[in-house]
């Protein structure tokens, strides 16, 4: 069985990869401002921006809101370092879009499943 970073890691690199498939391209990883917060990817097609949180499970419920999965301060925090990340890169004329990458996996770490919803 993986670590949680391990897991988490894979997780993030396989939506990063389900995105590209997409057409998007991944501007940054682990955006990171202290005592902000963290972006986990931040993919870009065309003029839309796709600022995504990835959340690994062994299973997930079909009976389930993204609410119950990324709680409002985590969401507060997200949208305050994407205000931060805006400014930086200069996309200020793109369309920002909320993504939740949901990734099932078996319990040795192998990926099952990857949902991409909007948050």
């Amino acid at each position: 069985m993986l670590d949680r970073r391990n897991r988490g890691f894979l997780s993030e690199s396989a939506v990063i990869r389900f995105m590209e498939q997409n057409g998007f391209t991944l501007i940054v990883r682990n955006f990171s401002v202290h005592n902000v917060g963290e972006l986990d990817a931040v993919m870009v097609r065309g003029d839309t921006v796709a600022v995504i949180e990835v959340k690994s499970r062994l299973s997930f419920d079909g009976d389930y809101s993204v609410s119950d999965i990324i709680p409002k301060s985590k969401l507060s925090k997200i949208q305050k370092t994407t205000r931060i990340l805006i400014g930086k890169y200069g996309l200020w004329d793109c369309n920002i879009v909320f993504l939740a990458g949901l990734v099932t996996h078996g319990k040795d770490g192998s990926v099952t499943k990857i949902d991409v919803i909007p948050m």
